[in-house]
């Protein structure tokens, strides 16, 4: 018999350092606001808001902490030596770019952070978490260790929670967490289907792949998350991303698809064999018909709904149907915005649509979907994992007064190699992971 379940969703906090750097190859919006001047302090405050909005909506919602930036280890062991002070003025000297990268906020984007199957799923029926490598991109792979700490501190139970290592850091087996990765089922407790979006075939080099921009998740790495999980291949569906999607600025899957129960929302562009992925989706899933809410490309061109974020939005149960979360920007775009009337009109499974400003983020590349970490927990899990970062009234004030205290409300790339930001960094974060009740899990605390 199944059990209760909900689906939690874990926002990852925007650190002190949020920049725009343009890091991210592949990302339009990230690369077109680079060196702009950002303000932390709203980017954190707009995460909060929209935390707060779904919480008192009545929805599970959690926080993950940011990371220590900039990070000091790394450019220790990219061989600046002295003291922290030192270290950090080398680098702005000798090398600002990669001082851009280890200052970088991007740990905010927590559907990059892991993959989790519920242990509906899994064959030891404990809910599995794989932080991602984000081996692709420099500035991200330095996140899996203390994003895994995060992890082990709130499920700590092992009897329910099984916390794996991330894969071998190198591009065969790149993997970018659960913005490739999506659940659907009949109901949360239920046994369900794990759709994995993989962008490359790594062992093979005739597989298609894009011309432009590179494909970041490997088939090699869903592959083994999957076993890593106990998944059998009756959960399972893996598909290829559309090559020219990718090269349209669609770096992950949740810039294009986006599931939730047994609903599928995506564009005709986002998967290579549409009709062969839709089968398997169909062929595996239980307790329910699956939902395909087809985007066409004469509805929405791709690069429309690459700079709206369409479906970089968060799609949610209510009593009345679902509703979709999208950002502010969709209701800029002529044709998303008379898409969405037109969606909700149409009483389909999206019975709403609820806008989010989330502007700050959205100038980086992330939309509401990138934000937040989903995690299926039964009633008995739930009780089980540390209370401490679950957003109420009580944490939602603590958190607006700690982002107020110690964030900036202006930060350029010229700042990075200020000594006193780290200062400023560390002393938010020690005090944050007393708020959030998580111990030493930062390279500072050890």
């Amino acid at each position: 018999m199944a059990k209760h379940a909900v689906e939690a969703n874990f926002d990852g906090l925007v650190g002190p350092t949020h920049n725009y750097a343009g890091l991210s190859w592949g990302n339009v919006a990230s690369r077109s606001n680079v060196r702009s001047v950002s303000n932390p302090r709203e980017a954190a405050l707009q995460g909060l808001a929209k935390m707060k909005q779904l919480a008192d909506r009545g929805y599970v919602q959690g926080v993950l902490p940011p990371h220590e930036r900039p990070h000091i280890p790394t450019l220790r062991a990219l061989g600046f030596g002295g003291s922290d002070g030192d270290v950090l003025r080398a680098a702005a000297e000798q090398s600002p770019a990669l001082l851009a990268a280890v200052s970088s906020a991007s740990t905010m984007w927590t559907a990059n952070a892991a993959t989790v199957s519920p242990s509906a799923d899994t064959s030891d029926h404990r809910v599995h978490f794989t932080p991602a490598n984000l081996s692709a991109k420099f500035h991200r792979s330095i996140e899996h260790l203390v994003t895994g700490r995060a992890l082990k501190s709130i499920f700590k139970d092992e009897s329910r929670f099984a916390h794996h290592p991330a894969l071998p850091s190198v591009s065969q087996f790149g993997d970018e967490g659960a913005a490739n990765h999506t659940r659907l089922c009949g109901g949360y407790g239920e046994p369900g289907v794990e759709l994995f979006v993989y962008g490359k075939v790594a062992f093979n080099e005739q597989a298609p792949g894009p011309k432009r921009y590179p494909a970041r998740q490997a088939l090699e790495a869903s592959q083994a998350i999957a076993r890593l999980h106990g998944l059998t291949d009756s959960q399972v569906v893996f598909a290829q991303q559309n090559p020219d999607a990718i090269d349209a600025g669609v770096f992950h899957n949740d810039v294009i698809a986006v599931g939730n129960a047994n609903t599928l929302f995506y564009h005709e562009l986002a998967f290579l064999e549409e009709q062969q992925v839709l089968a398997g989706i169909r062929a595996r899933l239980t307790g329910a018909e699956l939902e395909a809410v087809r985007v066409s490309n004469e509805q929405v061109p791709l690069e429309d709904a690459v700079a709206s974020y369409l479906f970089n939005s968060q799609l949610l149960n209510t009593p009345d149907g679902m509703m979709l979360a999208v950002p502010g920007e969709c209701r800029e775009i002529t044709s998303v915005s008379r898409y969405l009337d037109e969606l909700v009109a149409n009483a389909g499974p999206i019975t709403s649509v609820e806008v989010f400003d989330v502007k700050q983020s959205m100038r980086n590349g992330g939309g509401p979907a990138c934000l937040r970490l989903r995690v299926v927990l039964d009633d008995d899990e739930l009780r089980a994992m540390h209370q401490g970062v679950l957003l109420n009234d009580a944490l939602y004030e603590r958190l607006t007064t700690w982002v107020k205290t110690h964030y900036r409300d202006e930060l350029s790339q010229d700042d990075l190699g200020d000594p006193m930001l780290l200062d400023e960094v560390r002393k938010a974060l020690d005090e944050l992971s007393g708020i959030l009740g998580l111990g030493s899990i930062y390279d500072f605390q050890l």
